[in-house]
């Protein structure tokens, strides 16, 4: 793209730092938690978004994922996110398919949930068995009128609710300037995939947001940012935080391309360390960088960094993983892997 801002890896991950508050922790308020939530905390792993939550804004408690302006809903890709309530549409209906067959899919999907359902709550097994159905009941989400809870341990909760009072293809141009401040630069192609929906309903989106977007020339190619960034993405770099422990799926990492993926971590080696075939592993965040994993069992945490820490940043991360807050009786152990 002629006349492209030129962006450098540095100044995207500072960017990407700073518009998730992952250097400097928010102030806690409803405010707050919208904005950690800004693209949606995936928490398809349990109580992952609370820990998101907590990378992100201060005093942050085990209960704070259920705070009275947040919801839970089966977002892009049909996992489960924690979203700002008041955005609940921006994760549902935007995603409601474009063409004839997949909006049916949903709409009839919805009718027939809702007559089974009327004024009460299920749990998902609960309502496919009586429905002889299995996880084709969350088509039913893209209609915006399907709410769930899900604590992590029993099957999630489902029950009906309004159609939001917006039209999808809004709702869609939003969500795409979330995924476009929250991940940027980025392209329409990207948005597809992390939304779950397809390449021409996220072109139409990139395409209503033309007068706001800037070309872009990053170390992946020709993509775009909101205009209304660049002054973020140009800022002077500030001090990124000693520590933070990003849980699986956080948004920080939550890329499904290589080219992104490398992007971040540079080294395939590490890569395949962090994008594993089985059960992500959380990301070990110090200093701006992405140097290991971790995973927890109950109280043992398992850090293992890719390099050797010094002492000064072993003990944040150690500080970190005391603070999680998590709902279990002992403070937490860390153990270092090699």
């Amino acid at each position: 793209m002629a006349g492209s801002l030129r962006v450098k890896r540095r100044e995207i991950l500072a960017f990407r730092r700073r518009v998730g508050s992952l250097d400097e922790r928010l102030p806690k308020s409803a405010e707050s938690l919208r904005r950690a939530a800004w693209a949606g905390l995936q928490d398809s792993m349990p109580r992952a978004a609370l820990l998101s939550l907590h990378a992100r804004v201060e005093g942050v408690e085990p209960s704070t994922w259920e705070h009275r302006s947040l919801a839970q809903a089966w977002g892009p890709r049909y996992q489960v996110y924690v979203v700002p309530k008041r955005d609940f549409a921006l994760f549902t209906l935007a995603r409601l398919p474009e063409d004839e067959k997949g909006r049916l899919r949903a709409q009839q999907m919805a009718e027939r949930l809702h007559a089974h359902l009327r004024d009460r709550r299920m749990t998902d097994r609960e309502l496919g068995t009586a429905l002889r159905i299995g996880n084709e009941l969350r088509y039913a989400t893209t209609t915006g009128t399907l709410a769930i809870r899900w604590g992590g341990a029993r099957a999630p909760e489902v029950w009906a609710v309004e159609v939001p009072d917006i039209d999808p293809a809004d709702a869609r141009r939003e969500l795409a300037r979330r995924y476009l401040h929250v991940y940027g630069p980025a392209t329409a192609n990207g948005f597809a995939r992390w939304a779950g929906i397809s390449r021409g309903s996220a072109a139409d989106a990139f395409a209503s947001l033309e007068d706001s977007l800037l070309p872009v020339r990053s170390p992946l190619g020709d993509e775009w940012l909101l205009a209304e960034d660049e002054p973020a993405m140009g800022a002077a770099e500030t001090a990124a935080a000693p520590a933070r422990l990003l849980p699986s799926g956080d948004a920080y990492f939550l890329f499904l391309q290589a080219a992104e993926r490398e992007l971040l971590v540079p080294r395939q080696d590490q890569r395949e360390r962090l994008w594993t075939s089985r059960v992500w592993p959380g990301a070990l965040l110090v200093d701006g960088e992405i140097r290991g994993t971790w995973r927890r069992a109950q109280h043992t945490m398992i850090v293992e960094p890719w390099a050797r820490l010094s002492s000064k940043a072993r003990q944040a991360v150690e500080a970190e993983a005391r603070a999680l807050p998590l709902p279990i009786e002992r403070p937490i152990e860390v153990v270092w892997g090699t």
